[in-house]
């Protein structure tokens, strides 16, 4: 998130690492800026054992915190060099994202924190004073109410996090989740329209994110745990936006996900086409066409590493070649 939860990169310059935390794996990219657009310097995964991360917004998320350092070193080892700062990626499921609007938003930003801490303190299962609240402007809607994406995160699991980390030597400069990163890396891949809706579907871990976006900001975010259909998962996100968001519909659909979910990739996939009519795409092609030299990476390689690169190409905007 932008302002950030995440932290603000306004002031110092992106990370050029990111890693991401997610229950089957561990990942990481370096990533440079070319002459002929963005250069994967090097690139890592490591599979950590089933149960070491299960991503709760509330309670113990590394139960094997040992594991997931060891695998952390792993994929640090891995790159051309070891970085001391990274960029940081957490599951969807350790935090939650809400849509907040107002007709009227205050000018000073302290007041607007206040107000946006009011209204989600009821979405999760603590004190809202326990939490890191974060926020970036949203859309503004037909009546004119302006829409804020905000996300809520328990501290304690934000450190739990951070601590594996600074125990690989690592500071965690800027945090944010795998979706916000993947939609930023879609962005990136010009595979956005400012005037068209689009949906992002996340798959694995334990979980799905179904995530309707206009341009760059969620219209509407949900994170659900595995056990429901894809089809009913897809026609109650599909009812919620035409119903409640009066949607004029949707454009297409980008895919992530190592198919870890219980019903998979393809199961989803065939949801969304049938219900949906609507072209999907796994966002892996997207990229490969992004990344003219992308050290042979495979679209298995580039699913897995969407949302990390999602994250250094909006901090690090790539050079261009000069005409």
């Amino acid at each position: 998130m932008r302002s950030n939860l995440l932290r603000s990169l306004f002031t110092t310059p992106g990370p050029a690492v990111a890693v991401s935390i997610a229950p089957e794996q561990v990942t990481a990219v370096h990533v440079e800026s070319g002459r002929t657009g963005p250069l994967v310097r090097g690139h890592a995964r490591l599979p950590l054992p089933p149960g070491a991360v299960t991503p709760a917004v509330q309670g113990t998320n590394l139960a094997d915190p040992a594991a997931v350092a060891e695998a952390l070193d792993g994929v640090l080892e891995r790159l051309p060099r070891r970085p001391r700062r990274i960029g940081l990626l957490l599951p969807d499921a350790a935090a939650k994202v809400s849509m907040v609007r107002f007709a009227s938003v205050p000018a000073r930003a302290a007041d607007l924190d206040s107000m946006l801490r009011w209204q989600v303190r009821k979405t999760v299962p603590f004190d809202v004073d326990e939490a890191q609240v974060d926020w970036m402007p949203g859309r503004t809607t037909a009546g004119g109410e302006q829409e804020f994406v905000t996300v809520l995160a328990h501290r304690a699991v934000i450190e739990e996090y951070e601590r594996v980390c600074a125990a690989a030597g690592m500071h965690a400069g800027l945090v944010d989740l795998l979706s916000f990163s993947l939609i930023e890396a879609a962005v990136a891949c010009g595979a956005t329209d400012p005037t068209a809706d689009w949906l992002l579907v996340l798959v694995g871990g334990g979980s799905s994110t179904l995530a309707v976006v206009r341009d760059r900001h969620p219209l509407l975010f949900r994170t659900v745990a595995d056990g429901q259909p894809p089809g009913d998962l897809v026609h109650q996100t599909a009812m919620y936006y035409e119903d409640r968001l009066g949607g004029g519909g949707l454009s297409h659909a980008l895919i992530a996900g190592n198919g870890g979910a219980q019903h998979g990739f393809e199961a989803i996939r065939r949801a969304i086409e049938g219900r949906l009519a609507i072209a999907v795409e796994p966002i892996a092609n997207r990229l490969a066409r992004l990344l003219p030299d992308r050290d042979g990476l495979d679209a298995a390689a580039l699913d897995g590493l969407a949302a990390p690169l999602g994250l250094l190409l909006r901090t690090r905007p790539p050079r261009r070649a000069s005409a």
